[in-house]
């Protein structure tokens, strides 16, 4: 079976290795260089303490005070296009205790073997930069903690206890945290992940498997016959197939409206900046949750990312977004001060979806082609799940009960 797969982002190459990996032949087509789009500036966090949806309880109310302050955590640029106003109708649909549970349930399940999988790349000999050092939600104020809490029991029910710090016991589990951090939750299982290392480690892999990964190489066209699909003409020529995966991302949703399956995937635009050295020594992986910037120590660097930018397929530094995520760190930690090292800041388009939750599975009515995007923010996170269940879906014809809540065709029935 020969397998094209639309997008090298974390995603798209997971995939296609785990389809190696069961025996397909797997040709990957990137318009980028492999890695370089949402998976490049990402947080660099395996995040199951942080996988509730976007869409959440007050997010609605929120958003329209934050919508006059370009340099606020989440921001949506005014829009009348229609898509746009529906998207975010649909979004605040969705922001329910109900539905914010249900969705943070879904992405726990989707997470539950995410270690295990990630250990098993590395002993099968992709090579990448992984730490065990935990992530501590750090928080000013006391609403913002305990509006944490009041999802802690789904997080319990994986298995997922957080020890609760207050006053100086949060400066004990993170000394370089100034004392405008009065809470703490820490959640000792998650990971982080320098993702270009990963990204690069997969590409290696992938080829050693006999994957054809194909840089700069756009999809202009997708070659239909009947109620599948053949192949896909780029500017290198024509690619066959027997089954196409689209895991390009943002873009996705475009490629599907050519296919007259339109999906519901929207540009969500995030942040980051690197440090290197260090400004400070930290213990552990954060998120400064009033501010919503994560705060992720990798070798012989800092990463802050954050904010989410809602508008079009815009991938514009605003520097006001930039100043905002280095203020709050300027905030937070004690001697950050004015650090050298500072790299060039990075934005990205996350792709989106109207209820947070991915879009994983086959594309009906079309026989052959497969989804694997809409992961937000949780990209790396559920990669490697992604893999799994798509392997099981295009190889063995399944799709796995924990898919479920995920498919496409809660977006594409009538």
């Amino acid at each position: 079976m020969r397998i094209i797969v639309v997008g090298a982002g974390v995603v798209g190459l997971a995939s296609a290795y785990r389809l190696a990996r069961s025996g397909c032949e797997v040709v990957v087509l990137e318009a980028r260089d492999a890695g370089q789009a949402a998976s490049h500036g990402n947080a660099a966090k395996i995040a199951l303490a942080e996988s509730g949806p976007v869409p959440a309880p007050g997010v609605v109310l929120q958003s329209l005070r934050w919508m006059l302050k370009p340099e606020s955590p989440l921001y949506i640029r005014p829009s009348l296009a229609p898509g746009f106003v529906k998207f975010m109708l649909g979004m605040a649909a969705h922001c329910t205790d109900r539905a914010f549970r249900n969705g943070l349930e879904t992405h726990l399940r989707l997470a539950e073997g995410t270690m295990d999988l990630l250990d098993g790349w590395a002993e099968d000999g992709i090579g990448f930069e992984m730490h065990q050092a935990g992530v501590l939600l750090a928080f000013e104020s006391r609403k913002r903690y305990e509006e944490q809490l009041g999802a802690l029991d789904v997080f319990e029910h994986f298995g997922m206890v957080p020890e609760r710090l207050h006053g100086d016991e949060v400066r004990v589990r993170e000394p370089a945290l100034s004392h405008r951090i009065r809470h703490g939750l820490y959640f000792p299982d998650d990971r982080q992940v320098e993702p270009d290392s990963l990204t690069r480690g997969l590409v290696g892999r992938c080829r050693e498997l006999g994957v054809e990964i194909h840089e700069h190489t756009p999809v202009r066209r997708v070659l239909r016959r009947g109620d599948g699909v053949t192949g896909v003409l780029t500017d290198q020529g024509e690619v066959t197939g027997d089954t196409l995966l689209l895991a390009a991302g943002v873009w996705t949703g475009r490629v599907s409206r050519r296919l007259g399956v339109p999906l519901p995937i929207r540009p969500g635009k995030g942040y980051s900046v690197d440090y290197s050295p260090a400004p400070v020594s930290l213990r552990t992986s954060l998120t400064l949750e009033d501010a919503r910037v994560a705060v992720t120590p990798l070798n012989g660097m800092v990463r802050l990312a954050g904010t989410m930018e809602f508008g079009g397929l815009d991938e514009k530094i605003r520097p006001r977004r930039i100043a905002a995520i280095k203020r709050a760190a300027t905030e937070a930690f004690t001697d950050w001060g004015a650090p050298a090292g500072e790299a060039a800041p990075w934005a990205g388009l996350r792709p989106m979806t109207p209820d947070g939750l991915p879009v994983i599975g086959r594309l009906a009515p079309l026989d052959n082609v497969y989804v694997a995007s809409g992961h937000g923010m949780l990209g790396l996170t559920l990669a490697p799940a992604t893999a799994e269940i798509i392997t099981e879906a295009i190889t063995g014809r399944r799709t796995p009960p924990v898919a479920e809540a995920v498919s496409p065709g809660r977006f594409t029935r009538g």
